[in-house]
Formats: structure tokens, C-alpha cells, sequence
């Protein structure tokens, strides 16, 4: 009959830690079975889930009543507690190599206070799912955060029409602004991707205004982020000839231009 306690903490190694020191016992010779390694949440975004481990204690010792949680069943503190069925894995000590790394892979899903390198460090997890070897920098000013993703397979990261990379702008911007008291503009380009975006659709709000402007009729670009409407209004704010406006609701709002009708004086 043997006696165990669980122990829980952020995460294994700061768990076998308190073990060690609330049963004045080296952590060397503590023989536990992890039951949770924790994790940090969704990107960040949900909360934490401490790691637990239940540590067995020598045949000639006591559990003792404590603030630290006793094995299956808290009755009796003096009750020695004989498990149901032996533990699928057992670890004892530094030495057990899939328990050290295990403990260090923990550390990985830690994240620091700094919102910007939380987002980096999301969207690196995001972009390490889906491709190899694509690495990111970080430009950063007082109106924006701009990640830049380079290498890997781009096309997979962007998606049709840019689908992919806009999910993931969308979710490496809500981490940021979560963990951040003033909301930052985020943007995530891959492979100069905006930029190319960017040139398409001022000559495509080019056309579309000329267009406009010739057969007096309104022209709708249909549904579009605010990022790409965005670019559109800049792009044709000083024609003489048109105006923009945006419709509708939620993030996907339509942008339509409308040709100035004579004596109309932009506001």
C-alpha cells in the first residue's frame, strides 16, 4: 500500500519543485506520475490549466494534512490511499528523458507579458502548423504592428484570395489587443503580399471610377475587410469625379463608388 499526493503549478518542473520542497525530499529521488502538463490556453486567449503530478510517497511515511490536494479521495488525511490500478507511467528523477522533455516543451506555452512578442509568438506557432521554415519580423510604430512572414510554402499561408492570412491577421490581432489596454492596428504580410494586394486594388478602384464617372451609375466592389476599403478611400479621396462610401454591417462591409453629380462639393 503505497501513499500519494498531487501537486499542482504552471507547470512540471515548477510542480516537482513544490513537491520537492513541501516533502523536504530532493527532487531527484520524488517518483511522480504526471497527470496534466497545463497549458496556456487557446493562443493565449482562454485561460491557463495549471500542470498537475502525483507524487508517491516512501512506504515509510504519512500523508499529512496540507493546503496540497491528497490522491482520489480527500477523507481522512491519516488514510493511506491504495490506488485503483498501478499508474501507466511512472517518473523518477532528472534522469528520465521523456520526462525532461515534456518539461521543457512546457515551457513553450508560456507567454510573456509584452503584447507584441505574444503575437509573434502566436502567429510563429500558427505559421510552424501549417508550413516549414518561414520565419517573422516584427515593425512596429505608434499607429500599427506589422509582422512580416518570410519562407515557408506562401501560398498555403495566404490561401485563396488571401483568405488564410486574413484569418490569421484576425487572430493574432484579437491576442494582441486582449492583452493590451490601448488597441492596436495589426497587420500580417507574407512574401510582400500586401503590397501586391495593395497595387491590385487602387488599379482595379481606378477602372471602377472611371467606369463610374462615364456611366453615371454607382459601382460596388462588393464585401471587403476594412484593411482592403481602406485603401480604396485613400486611393480615390481626391478624384474629382467620384466619392466612396461604405454599406452595411460587421466586418465584411461593402464599398461602393458613386459618381459626383455636378456642383457637388465633397465634405
Amino acid at each position: 500500500m503505497r501513499a500519494s499526493l498531487e501537486f499542482k503549478a504552471k507547470n512540471i518542473d515548477k510542480a516537482v519543485e513544490k513537491a520537492s520542497t513541501e516533502l523536504n525530499m530532493p527532487k531527484e529521488d520524488l517518483k511522480y506520475e504526471v497527470l496534466s502538463y497545463g497549458s496556456s490556453g487557446i493562443f493565449g486567449l482562454t485561460s491557463a490549466k495549471k500542470a498537475k503530478i502525483r507524487v508517491q510517497l516512501p512506504e515509510d511515511s504519512q500523508p499529512f494534512a496540507s493546503s496540497t490536494e491528497i490522491s482520489e479521495f480527500e477523507s481522512d488525511p491519516t488514510e493511506v490511499i491504495e490506488d485503483a490500478k498501478p499508474p501507466a507511467e511512472v517518473y523518477s528523477g532528472e534522469n528520465d528523458i521523456g520526462a525532461t522533455e515534456n518539461r521543457e516543451s512546457q515551457q513553450l506555452y508560456s507567454f510573456p507579458e509584452d503584447p507584441v512578442e505574444i503575437g509573434r509568438l502566436v502567429l510563429q506557432r500558427i505559421v510552424d502548423a501549417i508550413t516549414a521554415d518561414a520565419r517573422i519580423t516584427v515593425e512596429q510604430n505608434a499607429e500599427r504592428i506589422f509582422f512580416k512572414v518570410n519562407g515557408g510554402n506562401a501560398g498555403i499561408l495566404i490561401g485563396k484570395r488571401g483568405q488564410t492570412l486574413d484569418a490569421i491577421q484576425s487572430i493574432v490581432e484579437k491576442v494582441i489587443n486582449k492583452h493590451n489596454e490601448n488597441r492596436m492596428r495589426v497587420l500580417v504580410d507574407i512574401e510582400g503580399y500586401l503590397e501586391t494586394r495593395q497595387e491590385n486594388l487602387e488599379k482595379l478602384a481606378m477602372r471602377l471610377a472611371e467606369k463610374s464617372s462615364r456611366t453615371g451609375k454607382p459601382m460596388s466592389l462588393g464585401q471587403m475587410h476594412a484593411y482592403d476599403r481602406r485603401i480604396v478611400h485613400i486611393a480615390l479621396k481626391d478624384n474629382p469625379d467620384v466619392q466612396t462610401r461604405s454599406r452595411g454591417e460587421g466586418p465584411l462591409r461593402k464599398l461602393v463608388i458613386f459618381p459626383k453629380k455636378k456642383g457637388f462639393s465633397r465634405r
